[in-house]
């Protein structure tokens, strides 16, 4: 009699059958690569996700799986290779914290959009940024006047911080 759920193949489940090293290679190269490429080409968010971001994304990790996996079985491939991303996404932190030089390689700085209620043109056409969609994020600070508005500055994260005019 046949068991109900199959023979189950605990060497395949467990045993790597990729050296771990070619593991962890694969899982470097690819992840700094996306890193820089997303860090360097796609930095600007604006505050959220949109639908294309999100597809990007998706696509990118669908498109990174097959470089970094070479078709692996083992679930400890597959942590190993899980452990190698997160390695390289603390181990980047980490430097940049310890290392004040290497943190504007790893993290974009402030870019000022708007100084003393005037568009800084040259900085929103370098982020791609229409004045919609700047006084859209203004809005979302209660601003509906740009003259209200003493600085502004993309952050390295996308979001848009907002310093008004003194009211003296």
């Amino acid at each position: 009699m046949m068991p109900i759920f199959g023979e189950i193949e605990w060497r395949e489940m467990f045993v790597p059958d990729t050296p771990l090293l070619e593991i962890f290679l694969r899982g470097t190269i690819m992840y700094l690569s996306i890193y820089f490429l997303l860090r360097f080409v796609l930095k600007r968010q604006t505050g959220s996700l949109g639908i294309a971001d999100v597809l990007v994304l998706v696509l990118i990790s669908d498109a990174a799986q097959n470089g970094m996996a070479k078709n692996y079985v083992s679930i400890t491939d597959g942590l190993f290779l899980v452990s190698t991303i997160v390695f390289w996404s603390y181990a980047l932190d980490w430097l940049g914290y310890h290392y004040p030089r290497l943190e504007r390689v790893f993290h974009a700085w402030p870019l000022k959009i708007i100084q003393d209620g005037r568009f800084v043109r040259k900085h929103m056409k370098q982020e791609l940024i229409s004045e919609e969609e700047l006084l859209s994020q203004l809005r979302q600070h209660g601003i509906c006047d740009l003259g209200k508005v003493k600085e502004a500055c993309i952050e390295g994260d996308g979001h848009v911080s907002v310093v008004k005019q003194d009211q003296s």
